[in-house]
Order: structure tokens, then sequence, then C-alpha cells
């Protein structure tokens, strides 16, 4: 089933996703991970496997819950910045993409079941570090940067394009203009230092503003990802887009980006603290329909976030 512009998420029921896949691999799974990439994974069938156990958990959540599920792709680091320095050239690469894209799309066939809806995002991850960027391009730097991959992605089975883990709005227009030029439809999500700004040092809202105004690009929905639920509370009592915001995908930790950048170990959080402050969440974002997770959450913790929507 192909979805593209009629996104199941925007009809209002809710669609679990997955967590720190990352983490998970990094931490758990004993891969290293080199400039945190979990597409190269999928050249071996040893990648291919982790790869698939680590969906497993959360795919058995959404079959208990009898929702949908985002099929997140593993295409975040499949830049060419990234895959540059992990010696990728663009055509290899863009079989990277596809491939990953590919995964997904047989766990799709397989899982999919009448009202029960699996559409797949394609996540595009920043041209430089997520949590310390060494340049801020401008909005136009920024879709040419993007363009490329998100026009391989167009020619796959992705229905969306999910901008993920963006510092800056600049970039977030970026990709959201070279999805439009696509014709892909697409969702940005900014991550929130412990105060709720931007590490550019944007407020949140206005930042969310700005990129729903911007007359060049059509964003289907707004996310916030990488950040703690209380990092993001205090800012929801402001004056914001908040209706905007249709996905959430929190960290289990309430460390800072740069503690937990430094950090040799997993904080996993505590799962049940991670679910109640979903529950607060649940109360202030009323419109979230895709709930996840982000560094260090594993299914313990989306399982309680995804109840926290279910049963408000």
């Amino acid at each position: 089933m192909r979805y593209r512009q009629a996104l199941p998420q925007l009809e209002g029921s809710v669609l679990a996703t997955d967590g720190g896949m990352e983490t998970t691999l990094l931490f758990h799974g004993g891969f290293e991970l080199p400039c945190f990439a979990s597409f190269p994974l999928l050249e071996t069938g040893e990648g291919r496997a982790a790869l698939a156990a680590y969906y497993e958990p959360y795919l058995a959540l959404a079959r208990d819950r009898g929702i949908g599920f985002v099929l997140e792709a593993a295409t975040w680091r499949a830049n060419p910045n990234w895959g540059g320095q992990l010696g990728y050239s663009l055509d290899r690469l863009a079989d990277a993409n596809r491939r990953a894209i590919g995964f997904v799309e047989a766990i799709r066939e397989r899982e999919e079941t009448p009202g029960r809806p699996f559409p797949i995002s394609a996540a595009v991850g920043p041209e430089g570090d997520a949590y310390h960027p060494e340049q801020h391009l401008s909005a136009d730097e920024a879709e040419r940067y993007h363009a490329w991959q998100v026009g391989v992605l167009a020619e796959t089975a992705a229905d969306f394009v999910t901008a993920l883990t963006l510092t800056y709005v600049e970039e977030a227009l970026g990709i959201a203009r070279a999805a439009m030029a696509a014709e892909l439809p697409v969702a940005v999500s900014f991550t929130v230092e412990t105060d709720g700004r931007l590490p550019s040092g944007q407020p949140l809202g206005e930042a969310l503003q700005q990129v729903d105004e911007d007359e060049r690009s059509d964003v289907a929905y707004l996310m916030v990802n990488c950040a703690h639920p209380t990092h993001l509370l205090p800012v929801l009592e402001e004056h914001g887009p908040w209706d905007r915001v249709r996905g959430i995908r929190a960290n289990a930790s309430a460390k800072s980006h740069t503690e937990l950048d430094e950090a040799d170990e997993l904080d996993e959080g505590d799962p049940d603290d991670f679910a109640r402050l979903h529950r607060i969440l649940r109360e202030r974002l009323p419109r979230v329909a895709v709930v996840g997770g982000c560094c260090g959450t594993d299914h313990r913790h989306v399982t309680g976030a995804v109840d926290a929507w279910l049963h408000a």
C-alpha cells in the first residue's frame, strides 16, 4: 500500500514507532557504529539480523495494542557528508538509502493489516553533528545539500521524509523545501537543550512557527525528538503552535546533549517515570499521533509512552 499524500498519522489515530535505534545497537548490540550510522549494518547478514531483532519488540507492541506503526528507515546518517566520512561514493550511498527503505518495506508487507497502517518514514538527519554543528547552512544551502538524498528517497517506497534532530531552523527549511521539490511529504523535528531552546538558542515555538509559515515548503506536521520530557514541558506553558506537533520521540535521560555525547555508559533513565511524564505531555500535546523514543530508550519506554496516549 502507498500512502504518500494521505498519511494515516494525520487522520487522528495513534501510531507507535521505534526508540533509540543507534544507542540500542551500540550499547546493547555491541556494534561500533562509526559516525553513529546504522545504515551500513544492512550490508551484512549479521547487521540485518540485528536490525530485525531491534524492530521486533516494537512491532509486537503495535500488534498487541492493535495500532499502526511508523517504520523509520535507517537513513538518518545516509547523506553525503556522513557517507563520505564512512568511505561511501554517491552511487554506493544511493544504494544504501534504497536498501534501508527496502528493508522496512519488507516489514510492512509482513505486518500491515486492515486498520493498522504502516507508513514508511525516511529519516533525514543534519548535515553536521546533531548536538554541536560546526557550521550553520543557509536555507538555500541546506536545500541544495539535502536535495540529493531526498531525491533518491523519492524514488523508493518511502511515504514521507522525517527530518530528525535538527538544531537550527535554516536546515529545517532547506530539508522541507527539498522534499516539496521532490513531491515527498515531510515532517520536521527539532531537538532542544535542557532549557527548552534549540541548540541555536532559538525558542522552540518560534522555530516551529517559522517552519510552518515558510511559503516555499509545505510541512505535513511538526515533531520534537532527542530531548527528555522535562526539557520540553516548561516550554509548553508558553504560547506556541503546539497543535501542529504530531510526533514525540523523547530521550530516556534527562542529561544535557553534552553530557550524553561524553558518556561511556548508556543512561536509560526510569521507564516508569518516562511513562508518567508522557501522560502529562499528552495533556499539553493532544494532537500527537506518532509516539516513540530516541536516545537511550527501548521498548519499555516506548510501551509506556504509547499507553499514555492510548489510555489518557
